[in-house]
């Protein structure tokens, strides 16, 4: 399969400066910064009781505003800044690309008029195959199953553009099925996950989270055997979040990935923002093998997430109707990105327990340094050999522990 001629040419220097809506949220978050690059997340961080944020990041300059390509997405066959499809399949070793009968499910809140179109061009610069309404690769549904979709949101828009082109990027003939909740309620966002499972998805992806506040009431709409459901761990470093910790999904925390010179050409160290943690809501899994959690604890896997090692999406810039070339980080990136290798891969029925599994860790890479905050030195919050909090068992590395 032809995945197109791909380059890390940084675009920046000829990227066009955009702003943010200032109706949206997003606005008001903080600027983070993360290395030298600058970062900010595009759904708010607060949340009240029963709801969920989502967990992307946008790189920006030192203000705020999203550095973008031009509107119309970069020359042809180079890819804007951040990593691409064909970067992110060699750092893992995917090489299967899935098949249509294969459904990946992507559940997000809120409105995304242009989804169908702006996968087009990101499919189109990476060299992937077209997938779209009309070749029945494409579906976006309501949390109801019908097309009455939900009022626009610049920064859940990105979460969508961004989760979209992770899961083409690594399965490029599944069928994505796009599923839109009414708000960013777990109830709504749990009732469109039932809605992906309803219709047949292989892999359902949710790349948002909340407090364990309720989380028991809510995790029926979690619970899908032969499913394989993946959620995003947060990006407020060391700190439970629902529904990672369900016992039901597979918890995806994140990293900083770089190419290197030796060993697999690629180098990993936890993200500092990345979750994790050990619930205080659901009992232990009888498959997690760690020891200082009572409970069940996250995350399982994880893949990037660092924005300063972050992916190439071509989607919303905030500002108005226009798209461009943005990087993005978060564990955001990783759910979505692990959703797809399942879907390339075929998910385990029994897929977290699989993670789990001694005969899987030949198929994933250790990561061993790196922290994501304070817990008295534990692998709660610090990688180190085996299992950690925030890289869980470790990032994929071909097929083997799928």
């Amino acid at each position: 399969m032809n995945f197109g001629k791909l380059g890390l040419m940084a675009l920046a220097a000829a990227s066009a400066v955009v702003g943010i809506d200032t109706a949206q949220a997003q606005s008001q978050e903080a600027i983070e910064r993360s290395g030298n690059t600058f970062h900010q997340a595009v759904c708010a961080r607060a949340t009240g009781r029963g709801e969920a944020r989502c967990f992307a990041h946008v790189v920006t300059d030192a203000r705020g505003n999203p550095m973008a390509g031009k509107p119309d997405g970069a020359a042809p066959n180079i890819t804007p800044s951040g990593f691409g499809a064909n970067d992110l399949r060699a750092a893992y070793l995917v090489t299967a690309t899935g098949s249509s009968a294969t459904t990946i499910a992507i559940v997000d809140a809120q409105g995304y008029p242009n989804a169908e179109a702006d996968l087009a061009v990101y499919r189109t610069q990476m060299g992937l195959p077209a997938c779209t309404t009309a070749n029945g690769c494409f579906k976006k549904i309501d949390q109801r199953g019908g097309t009455a979709y939900p009022r626009y949101n610049s920064g859940w828009a990105q979460e969508q553009a961004l989760d979209l082109d992770m899961a083409s990027a690594m399965c490029p003939n599944c069928k994505i099925l796009l599923v839109q909740s009414d708000t960013a309620s777990i109830a709504n966002l749990g009732t469109a996950v039932n809605q992906a499972a309803a219709l047949g998805a292989a892999v359902i992806s949710n790349s948002y989270g909340g407090s364990e506040a309720g989380a028991a009431a809510s995790n029926a709409y979690y619970v899908h055997p032969g499913i394989a459901v993946t959620a995003s761990s947060g990006d407020s470093g060391y700190g439970a979040s629902f529904p990672a910790t369900s016992p039901d999904v597979i918890a995806v925390g994140g990293t900083n990935l770089k190419r290197s010179s030796g060993g697999r050409g690629w180098t990993e160290l936890a993200w500092t923002s990345a979750g994790s943690g050990c619930s205080t809501v659901f009992n232990k899994p009888a498959w997690q093998l760690d020891t200082l959690c009572g409970k069940r604890v996250e995350s399982d896997i994880s893949a990037v997430a660092d924005p300063a090692t972050g992916v190439a999406v071509y989607g919303p810039t905030g500002k108005g109707s226009q798209a461009g070339w943005l990087v993005f980080g978060g564990t955001s990136v990783s759910a979505p990105l692990i959703g797809g290798i399942y879907g390339a891969l075929g998910a385990h029925p029994n897929a977290a327990q699989k993670i789990w599994s001694p005969a899987s860790a030949s198929g994933l890479n250790d990561v061993t340094s790196g922290s994501n905050g304070s817990c008295g030195g534990t692998y709660f919050c610090t990688a180190g050999a085996g299992y950690d909090g925030p890289t869980g068992n470790g990032t994929p590395s071909g097929p083997a522990a799928f």
